[in-house]
């Protein structure tokens, strides 16, 4: 492998697509349910608690969030939630896996200007299926050499899908909305990383501890900003 390659990877949801957006949509709706109950505040924590105790056996995905939503409407309820209330929660989370995949500003186009120097790849945790399909709908699927689709994003993974596609860290660069899944695990194997900030994100990925490998780490407004970087680092690797 040349020592210049630079293989860069996408996280999908929240970096190619937008994601967060119907989910905050799907819990306003959740809170409306369950307010002759309890309060924004309450159901918001009952709801994080139960998500994240489920999380080792859902995974992450919508089908996932859905069960939780139930068990925590039931619980929060006393039981008293009606069976069309539950319908109607089945059918929000019916509503969300079939969404339309809606790219972020300059996701097509950035693709399109690097894929043709540089081996491109989605690296992404979800529901297997609903992943799938958004990468399907998205439109950039065939810019993509690899699709990793995994249950966690952190050191081991990556370092799993390194050796998987015979990729050196150094010469690996991820991109993706996420401090805790995105960029701590690839700068802490010697990988260069690029935080894209969501204007939304999800409670469990917050972080609001800095990297402190300066030369590896990047933090850019737009996903237009990309190949200029890569032409830089590309330079300076030269």
């Amino acid at each position: 492998m040349p020592s210049r390659e630079l293989v860069i990877a996408f996280d999908a949801d929240d970096t190619l697509w937008h994601n967060e957006n119907i989910f905050e949509d799907v819990h306003a709706r959740y809170r409306d349910m369950l307010a002759s109950y309890h309060g924004t505040e309450a159901v918001e924590d009952a709801f994080f608690a139960t998500e994240m105790r489920n999380l080792d056996l859902y995974g992450y995905g919508v089908k996932g969030f859905t069960l939780s939503a139930i068990e925590t409407a039931i619980q929060l309820t006393g039981g008293k939630i009606s069976a069309e209330e539950i319908r109607q929660l089945i059918d929000l989370g019916r509503t969300m896996l079939a969404h339309p995949v809606e790219l972020l500003d300059g996701v097509a186009e950035t693709l399109a200007a690097l894929a043709p120097a540089h081996r491109l790849l989605v690296i992404t945790k979800g529901d297997l299926r609903d992943q799938e399909r958004k990468l399907s709908k998205s439109g950039v699927a065939d810019y993509f050499k690899a699709a990793e689709i995994v249950s966690e994003k952190d050191t081991a993974t990556y370092a799993s899908i390194l050796k998987r596609h015979d990729i050196l860290p150094e010469n690996f660069l991820m991109v993706g909305n996420s401090l805790k899944s995105d960029i701590f695990p690839v700068t802490a194997l010697g990988g260069y990383a690029v935080h894209l900030p969501y204007h939304i994100t999800w409670k469990h990925e917050r972080s609001d501890v800095i990297p402190l490998e300066k030369n590896h780490f990047f933090t850019l407004g737009s996903l237009r900003d990309l190949p200029p970087l890569i032409e830089k680092l590309m330079v300076e690797r030269a």
